[in-house]
């Protein structure tokens, strides 16, 4: 499985599976439904054409969804040079805490990796 840092499962990420999608209607159908969902759910204002594609954060394409860009966490895990989240002494700092909240599964994630790393 592919995880962010933050603790998203890229694998499942509609964004990443716009991406990957090969039909340029049904592909244009995700990103007007992804940027719908991120306005409602992010209170971000993206319109379908700022749904760009995305490899995941982690990944060394160059691909990435125009919201990551300045994403807070994905810069201090870049930064701190770590596989994700889990990995940091600073684990659940303010940011992530903030972002759990909107997505507890990231949390879950995580705290697996920490687990399975007995960290």
């Amino acid at each position: 499985m592919m995880i962010a840092f933050c603790g998203l499962a890229c694998d499942d990420c509609p964004i990443h599976l716009a991406t990957l999608e090969q039909d340029a209607s049904r592909q244009r159908e995700m990103r007007e439904s992804i940027a719908q969902t991120c306005n409602e759910h992010y209170g971000m204002k993206l319109k379908p054409a700022d749904v760009t594609d995305c490899d995941g954060c982690r990944a060394n394409t160059g691909r990435l969804f125009s919201g990551c860009l300045n994403c807070k966490i994905r810069k201090c895990a870049s930064h701190r040079d770590i596989e994700t989240c889990a990995c940091c002494p600073e684990y659940d700092c303010n940011k992530l805490k903030e972002f759990f909240r909107l997505d507890p599964g990231a949390q879950k994630r995580l705290d697996q990796i920490r687990k399975s790393y007995n960290i």
